[in-house]
């Protein structure tokens, strides 16, 4: 069942009539906000991860008699 371009013109208008445009104004630019407050809240997030741990300033690890800072024996149960 598709739609025609006539049948989404004849919605849009009934919708148009039903809320009117002053209220689809006001639902729009509301949605618009909070999509853009959404993205300044993923960028600011990503901003801050990459500002507390960058790849460059992390210290080397350094091996004492060959072995690794951490050491862990694994043992088998039987």
């Amino acid at each position: 069942m598709g739609f025609s371009t006539t049948h989404l013109i004849i919605f849009l208008v009934i919708i148009i009539v039903i809320f009117g445009t002053k209220k689809l104004r006001n639902i729009g630019s509301d949605l618009g906000g909070a999509v853009k407050g959404f993205k300044d809240g993923m960028k600011d997030g990503t901003a801050e991860k990459t500002a507390e741990t960058p790849a460059a300033n992390l210290p080397a690890t350094e091996k004492v008699d060959g072995k690794s800072p951490i050491d862990v024996e694994v043992k088998i149960k039987s």
